[in-house]
């Protein structure tokens, strides 16, 4: 953590700005590192400025190429993706449970997220002492809440107890070295800074990829399901927020499902419809560098040069689809074929399931720059959310299953009907396995239920002792990954268990 605070010390915001498609004054933004908070923080401006500042920092573990990617870390733990990028030793840590704390993807991931706090911890601190419109003032330190809270509850899933940092740091700061705290601590400024968000004013839906109250009220829902289950076990009382508030979600009549799995990969459907909350890329400007990881090594397919391979479905997974789900079917969630690079007509076998999801067809076929945006919250996911949570605490019931259905319908699936409360819970669940697949969702629910799903039995293991297909068993170590090695040697960080 030192070396994060000294690293961003002067750090007001770090801005080539948040890319928006469609809005140009969020490109439109000068770097204020070299100013000091005393003198940058004076204008209206500054505060968008500011705040601008704090959402690229989710972009950071998207950085992908022939070692790989941070985001990959999260897939790879599920023990359902492959890879055949040698050279991305990091990624073959996780997926082999052979992790260290040197891992480079747990590093990044760390030092990102807590630079956007640092971002955010400036943000609210400065913004109120500025003379402006209060309306517009009040939306801002919004945003500025939902993003902390939305980088803690990443840190405090993946790392446990970490440390607390909630005011902008100096050298003469407490916070410089600050200690860690219990994951209830944490939990306890998310959701101060989600209802703090939630008082905002801000719009229930914003088309150019700021926060929304649609996405403030979503992230709610995911944080009360998470606390609910492990490792704090609040039970049924968080259930029941998290129904309600996904229930607020569902009754605003904002968002919906996308007729077709296509609108996943329309550029004109970003941040519209099913999509509540993304990470924003444009192509030419800062394109989504991902693209790279989900084409096949070197088969000659893509515009990219860079053809990595770096990540894949394993076969047991995707064939663990029941078999007339659409999702499993080609060109769906994933592709096994696609045209050969220098001659169109030609179809090229892959040998695997490589992931269709979010693959720009116009960057790999003519461009080799993708503007094409990351999911952090979707539609489909509060509606599981919510029939989760609703079922949890009531049981079955109309409202669960319509949310439910709404998922298998578009899936060309069969209602789910008459099931008792336990059964309905794990289809509920399989249908999160399914639907939110190669997301950056299912690991983390994972460690929430202590479940992980066995492709072969198409049932739930526990956690600890679960095997992956191709062989490696978790261990109760796996519920967390190591602190990065670089911030232990504070002196002040206990490692996590097993590193």
């Amino acid at each position: 953590m030192e070396k994060i605070i000294n690293k961003y010390l002067l750090m007001v915001a770090v801005s080539v700005g948040l890319v928006i498609s469609g809005c140009s004054k969020f490109l439109d933004e000068t770097d204020p590192s070299n100013f000091s908070t005393g003198s940058y923080f004076t204008k209206p401006e500054h505060a968008k400025s500011s705040v601008n500042a704090i959402y690229p920092s989710m972009r950071d573990p998207f950085n992908s190429g022939f070692g790989g990617g941070a985001w990959m870390m999260l897939e790879f733990a599920t023990g359902l993706a492959g890879t055949d990028l040698g050279q991305a030793v990091n990624s073959y840590f996780v997926k082999d449970l052979t992790n260290t704390p040197d891992n480079a993807y747990g590093a990044t991931i760390w030092t990102s997220y807590y630079r956007g706090i640092a971002n955010a911890n400036t943000s609210i601190k400065f913004i109120p002492g500025i003379t402006m419109d209060e309306t517009q003032k009040k939306k801002l330190l919004g945003e500025a809440y939902f993003l902390r809270a939305l980088y803690y509850f990443n840190l405090v899933q993946i790392f446990g107890n970490i440390p607390l940092v909630t005011e902008p740091v100096n050298l003469q700061s407490e916070q410089l070295r600050p200690k860690q705290v219990t994951a209830e601590e944490v939990y306890s400024l998310i959701l101060g800074d989600l209802q703090m968000a939630e008082q905002s004013g801000l719009a229930w839906k914003d088309e150019t990829g700021r926060v929304s109250m649609g996405a403030v009220k979503s992230l709610l829902a995911k944080v009360y399901l998470t606390m609910a289950g492990y490792p704090l076990q609040k039970g049924n009382s968080h259930y029941a927020l998290a129904a309600e508030k996904a229930k607020e979600v569902i009754e605003s009549g904002k968002f919906k499902l996308f007729d077709s799995y296509a609108g996943f990969r329309d550029p004109a459907m970003k941040n519209k419809e099913e999509n509540i909350f993304m990470i924003q890329y444009l192509a030419g400007t800062l394109p989504s560098n991902w693209q790279v990881s989900i084409v096949p090594y070197n088969k000659n397919i893509s515009k990219y040069s860079d053809e990595t391979g770096g990540i894949y479905s394993t076969t047991a997974f995707a064939q663990s689809f029941q078999a007339n789900d659409l999702r499993a079917k080609e060109k769906q969630f994933f592709y096994t074929n696609y045209t050969n690079q220098d001659d169109r007509n030609l179809t090229v076998e892959l040998g695997g399931f490589f992931i269709y999801k979010y693959f720009d067809n116009d960057a790999h076929l003519n461009t080799a720059s993708s503007g094409m945006n990351w999911t952090v919250l979707r539609y489909a996911d509060v509606l599981l959310v919510f029939a989760e949570a609703s079922n949890k605490v009531n049981g079955p019931s109309e409202e669960v299953y319509s949310a439910v259905n709404a998922i298998r319908h578009r899936a060309e699936l069969p209602d789910l009907a008459g099931l008792t409360q336990s059964q309905l819970e794990e289809a509920i669940w399989k249908e999160r396995w399914y639907e939110l697949c190669f997301e950056n969702v299912t690991w983390f629910d994972m460690v929430r239920l202590r479940k992980a799903f066995n492709t072969t039995t198409k049932q739930f293991d526990d956690y600890v002792g679960h095997e992956f297909s191709y062989g490696p068993t978790l261990k109760e170590r796996e519920l967390l990954f190591p602190i990065p090695t670089s911030e232990v040697l504070n002196g002040k960080l206990v490692q996590n268990i097993g590193y």
